[in-house]
């Protein structure tokens, strides 16, 4: 097990230069720090094997979604996975404290340019605006939310734009968790969660 593990959840990996990329770049760095998992590769069926990604959870200290966005969220399978991953009782509420004191990362790619994503944009808002759903599933879970890494216009970028972003991306693996921005994050919050907020019967 790793002390990074990194979730790449890109639907069609082999049309994809930018997640593509960054993945390759993070499988070649050491594997006793780093760990992918190309989520698409690994459960072409959708049948996500719990255990083992909870195991790999555990052992983690930053955990890192690479995706593209989709519909200003994360692809259908990222979604399942943390559905059955990070579970009731083992991710969150009552006894569920395996990623309390973890990191969460995200990596973003949008086809929407930075343009786009303005308030004058077709998208309008900045891209941060989006974030709110992913950063209280970390504060749900006792994690601290890092700041994401986002590549605009994926489709568009140049070889050297794209040689740039893999670089930073890179230089974070590397580096982590000796960030700058590290040490100015509050903790990791705390979420209450009653114990009978998931009853026993579905809703």
């Amino acid at each position: 097990m790793s002390e990074i593990l990194v979730l790449g959840a890109h639907p069609h990996l082999e049309r994809s230069r930018v997640n593509r990329s960054l993945l390759k770049a993070a499988a070649a760095l050491p594997p006793g720090r780093v760990q992918v998992h190309d989520l698409y590769a690994r459960y072409p069926d959708f049948h996500i094997d719990v255990a083992a990604e909870q195991a790999a959870l555990a052992a983690a200290k930053l955990v890192v979604w690479v995706f593209p966005m989709h519909w200003y969220s994360q692809p259908p399978l990222l979604k399942l996975w943390l559905d059955e991953v990070v579970s009731f009782g083992w991710g969150y509420g009552p006894g569920g404290d395996a990623l309390r004191g973890k990191d969460l990362w995200l990596v973003v790619s949008t086809g929407g340019t930075d343009e786009a994503y303005t308030p004058g944009g077709h998208h309008r808002h900045f891209v941060d605006a989006f974030w709110p759903p992913h950063e209280q599933t970390a504060a749900l879970c006792g994690m601290r939310f890092l700041p994401p890494l986002v590549l605009h216009g994926a489709h568009q970028v140049s070889d050297s734009e794209l040689a740039g972003h893999r670089e930073v991306f890179v230089e974070r693996l590397s580096s982590y968790p000796a960030w700058p921005e590290i040490s100015e994050l509050p903790a990791c919050p705390g979420c209450h969660v009653p114990a009978d907020e998931r009853p026993e019967e579905s809703h």
